[in-house]
Parts: structure tokens; sequence; C-alpha cells
């Protein structure tokens, strides 16, 4: 206990000594919470946004994406696609290090090469790491050594079938170059110590208390001439209560807050989505397209007395209430209502506006449930609804809503993880859903109603099979010329809403909440946070 207080004092110390009010330093350090706490800083497991998140500060891939989510290069400084589309080439840079450490020889920095792409990827698909991230290879040619140093700046992969997709899944935090020394001294335990090439390196993690990252003095990216990152440091607490968080930020601990709680909305927005007026001289907005689709979804497999497996039943509901009072009123105009297709708005190259979904049409909603024999709603059983307390309110909406065309709905709530089980397992009929994007194409969308990935081994979890659905979907992944497999994006996202096997909600927002004396901080539709443009003005 005496040393666990000493290590604190000497924390506090740090930290104290970082602070904007100390100016004999004048060191930056960026504060940011993270209420859902983070399991590791191994990238093999960076599989949700609070490991991600800081696995992008440590670690490099061989390409990533710019805010407008466009592939460019990283530690490849180029590459090239076979005719076939099946071999991707790889042209390393040769000033990449990965961080000093003491796995290395005399603990100083080494030099990335393309053996280390190999390790690092036959560790994402070997069983027995178990990474959540291992599908990401599901197309190489697993059996045909896939991925090859061709020398030390040069690094190619194979792949089994062609995967347009392809160069966009590299961008993943999976992806990411790590070191077979590092990876063979610590073990299991590098989770907690990791040693990558990116603008930070890691300092401490106390679990459950804070994370501290330091600037790389070595990183390979500049900025015109100035060598990134421009922050001293990177210091992140685990406040789960997300209304102290915010008081956190309020009181300017922390230097930008991600979101917008039901707790603490109508005090920093509008009921237009507008920063609260008083809050102008403190902080600012940087908002945008999130790729991610909140939604209600049916179960397609089942008994067929379910009134959900008629088509007009399922078309009534997505007619029957009011999308945009919905985004006014519960959301104060964050997101945009879900009147387009399952693809959200934001996704590049695809234009979600030639796709036809549903727009608020109690008329249309009673006649359809006269067409399917419950004039009025009479007849229809009560239909019970599946979600987790967060998206209570919401549903609750849509249930009052449903209940003035005759469609009377039962809300049944469960702790989030029951209900992603209950859902992977197809144990609820009717259920709230939401799907962010792994990679920006329509694909990653769209696979959620191909017939061969049905759940709990795949994403489609509505068990939704449609022939032609399946043919659009086979023919996309074997074509190159993007306008075309767009073409086919399209048609598959009108069948998905003519057949109504989804009731969209909205498209969400990206949302962040930033302190006045920090610039460089942008966002983009993946919702990926990247500090190493971020410079911090201390008062």
């Amino acid at each position: 206990m005496f040393y666990k207080i000493i290590i604190y004092f000497l924390l506090f110390i740090f930290f104290f000594s970082c602070s904007p009010g100390k100016k004999e330093n004048n060191k930056t350090v960026f504060r940011y919470n993270e209420s859902a706490g983070i399991t590791s800083l191994d990238p093999v497991f960076a599989k949700d946004q609070a490991n991600i998140w800081l696995t992008n500060q440590i670690f490099n891939g061989l390409v990533q994406f710019d805010d407008n989510l466009k592939i460019i290069p990283c530690i490849a400084k180029s590459w090239k696609i076979s005719d076939d589309g099946l071999t991707y080439t790889f042209y390393l840079r040769n000033d990449v290090f990965f961080h000093d450490n003491k796995s290395f020889k005399n603990g100083k920095v080494r030099k990335v090469v393309a053996s280390d792409f190999v390790f690092s990827f036959k560790r994402i698909i070997d069983n027995k790491i178990t990474s959540p991230g291992a599908w990401v290879f599901n197309n190489v040619d697993k059996e045909n050594n896939p991925f090859t140093a061709i020398n030390d700046s040069v690094f190619q992969i194979k792949l089994k079938q062609l995967f347009p997709p392809f160069l966009g899944l590299l961008t993943m935090q999976y992806c990411s170059v790590v070191p077979k020394e590092a990876v063979e001294f610590y073990g299991n335990d590098f989770r907690s110590n990791p040693v990558g090439t990116g603008p930070f390196m890691f300092k401490m993690w106390e679990e459950g208390e804070k994370l501290v990252l330091l600037k790389n003095p070595n990183y390979f990216e500049f900025d015109g001439n100035q060598r990134l990152p421009y922050l001293d440091a990177i210091s992140v607490t685990f406040i789960i209560d997300k209304q102290i968080s915010f008081l956190e930020f309020i009181k300017g601990n922390l230097d930008f807050i991600s979101g917008i709680e039901s707790s603490y909305k109508d005090e920093l927005l509008t009921k237009t989505g507008e920063l609260n007026p008083k809050y102008k001289d403190k902080f600012y907005v940087l908002s945008q397209p999130y790729l991610n689709t909140e939604y209600l979804a049916f179960l397609f497999s089942g008994d067929e007395s379910n009134p959900l497996q008629n088509k007009a039943i399922r078309q009534a509901i997505n007619y029957g209430f009011d999308r945009n009072k919905m985004i006014t009123y519960l959301r104060n105009n964050i997101g945009t209502p879900g009147l387009y297709g399952f693809v959200p708005l934001g996704m590049p190259y695809f234009d979600t506006k030639k796709i036809n979904g549903y727009d608020y049409n109690p008329e249309k909603s009673k006649q359809l449930l006269r067409e399917a024999g419950f004039p009025n709603g009479e007849g229809l059983s009560e239909i019970a609804l599946s979600t987790n307390n967060s998206y209570l309110e919401l549903c609750k909406y849509i249930q009052s809503q449903l209940s003035e065309v005759g469609i009377k709905i039962k809300i049944d709530v469960n702790p989030p993880a029951t209900h992603r089980n209950m859902v992977a397992n197809s144990k609820l009929l009717f259920f709230r859903g939401s799907w962010i994007a792994d990679y920006a194409d329509a694909e990653n969308y769209l696979s959620l109603f191909y017939s061969k990935n049905f759940s709990p081994a795949g994403p489609n979890t509505t068990h939704f099979s449609d022939k032609i659905f399946d043919e659009l979907f086979e023919k996309a992944q074997k074509e190159i010329n993007d306008s075309l497999r767009n073409k086919y994006y399209e048609e598959m996202d009108n069948i998905v809403m003519q057949e109504a096997a989804v009731v969209v909600l909205y498209y969400d927002q990206v949302l962040r909440f930033v302190q006045n004396n920090i610039s460089g901080l942008n966002c983009n539709p993946m919702n990926l946070l990247g500090l190493k443009r971020v410079k911090k003005t201390n008062n």
C-alpha cells in the first residue's frame, strides 16, 4: 500500500507540472476520459472504440485514411495491386522505428522491416491468439504463405479470391505492426506493455484509474518541416459516471468529450442542435455524419403465425412514426432521420438519396394494416420490441406513435450484454440494433443481409434471405470497378427497403465538444480519434 501511495504522489507531481498553470516547463498534455474503460492495448484486440482510440495513438499500419476516408500511405509509401486483384505489393518507408524498449538489443529503437508485417499479420490469424480481427484476412490464401517479405522494404499479400474493399480493411487497428521481440518478451502482458511505431509511446496504465502516453521523439510523419506530434503527452482517465466526466469537462479538466448523453444534452445544446450560447467562450463543437445506422430489425425465421412475417405489417411499422420529430425532440437535431436506406450518409462514393426508404405516412400505414387483414389494428396481437435502457425513451416514442395507427407495441428492456447475446442467437423477433462501419465500404452494411452470413457465425442477425440480393452481393464481390459495384450496392439496399427487413431510425452524427485552447482536432465519419496534429495552448 505504501508503494502505491508513492506512485500516485509521483503521478500527481508529474501532471501538476504539466498543467496549464505551470509556465516553467510549458508541457502540453491532452486529457480525455474513457468511461467504457479499455481491455487491452494490444492491437489484435482493438475491437471496440475505447481500445481503437488508444491503439491508434501507439501503433501504425501499412495504410491509413484521411478525414475524408481516402486511403493514404502510412508505413507503406506506395503499393501496387495486380490486374486480377489478388496480389497486393507494398513498398515500405525506411525511416520508421519502433519505440525504445528493453525487449530490443541495448533497449534502443529498431527499424521496421517487411518481416515485421509477416509476423504481425500471421499473429492475427493464429488460432491460439483468438483475435476478434481474424476475419479481416478471411480472403487471404492461408494455404500458400499469404504474407511474404520479398526483402526488407517490400511486403506482399496474396488473396484466394477477389475482395475490392480489402485495402480499406488494412486501415483497421488490428493490422498495426508490432515487434516480435516485444511480443515474446512480454507474452500475455504485451496488452499492458505495448510497443509500436505511433506518434505516442506507452508510459503507464493503472487499470481503472489513469493511462499516460508520451510524445514519440522519433515519429516519422511531419507537418511541413515540423515533426509530429505537437503534444507532449496524453492522459486518459476512466471515470465511469458520464455526468461526473461532463462536469470535469465543464471545469476545464478534460480537453474534449465525445457524443451526447440525455442527462446533459439540454444543458449543452439548444433544441435545434446548436451549442448553448453561454458556453461559446469556453469550448466549440465539431460535427459531421457518422457511419453508424441506428435501426429496428425483424427476425425472418421462426413461427409463421408471427405477424411480423407479413411484409405489409413491417411496412406499416416503417410508415407509422415521424422520424423528423423524433430527431428534433429526442436528440436535439443530432443525427439525420432514416428516410433512405440502410447504408448511412457519409459513406464514400455511395449516394444514399438514390434509395427509397420510408417517411411518416400514417394513412399509408393504416391502409397496409387493412390489406393485411387488420383494419385499425383489430385482431393484431401485441408486438414485443426488445431494447436496452439507453434507447428506452426512443422506443417509447415509437410505441406511442404506432398506437395511433393501431399497432400495439410492448417494450422489453434487457441489459446491453444480454440484449446482444439474444440478438446473436436469434432469440428476439423484433429488436433494436446499430451498425458502426468497420471499414468505409457499403459492403460492410449490406453483408448484414447476405444469406450466407446468418448469425451467430455471421452478422446477418435478421436471417433475411433473398435470391436476387444474394446474386447482386456476389457480383459486387467480384467487381473491381467502383461505379459498377456501387450500382449493385444501390440495388441491394433498395431490396432491403422494399422488403422492409429493418426500420431505419436515423443516421448518427459525430459530435465532439472541445476546449477553446485546443486546435487541430478534427473528426471523420469513422469517429476515429487522431491526436498527432493536435495543438494545445496553455493559458
